[in-house]
């Protein structure tokens, strides 16, 4: 009998082979990604604590202010954030989390962008 399994619940699993492999610790935290429809999310994880050190995402910001997250622009927007925001905790280095999602996109241009400011993974 074949199952039907949805892209979700596949890149759950690629996700799960994923994150035997990384770990992050308090001087190379995981860069993990989150993308979903209309919004992009990023977080900095220490996983020896199970702490988040820092975040960023496209909602942030009034709601008149912020304009749809599910695009390229925005996705840069939040990678530049957060290298910044790393920088002022100190943190340079990182180990990058794609979330089980295709490196393409807007995953993509995240990562590219958090580079661009000064985080190197």
């Amino acid at each position: 009998m074949l199952t039907i399994s949805s892209k979700n619940s596949n890149r759950r699993h690629v996700h799960e082979r994923i994150r035997k492999k990384i770990l992050g610790t308090p001087q190379r935290p995981r860069l993990n990604v989150y993308r979903s429809l209309n919004h992009i999310y990023v977080q900095l994880i220490d996983d020896v604590e199970g702490k988040t050190l820092v975040s960023a995402n496209s909602a942030e910001g009034a709601k008149g202010e912020r304009r749809t997250g599910g695009n390229l622009a925005a996705a840069k927007n939040v990678g530049k954030a957060i290298a910044e925001r790393a920088k002022a905790n100190g943190i340079t280095q990182a180990v990058f989390d794609r979330g089980g999602y295709i490196y393409h996109g807007r995953v993509k241009a995240l990562a590219d962008a958090a580079r661009e400011a000064g985080l190197q993974f």
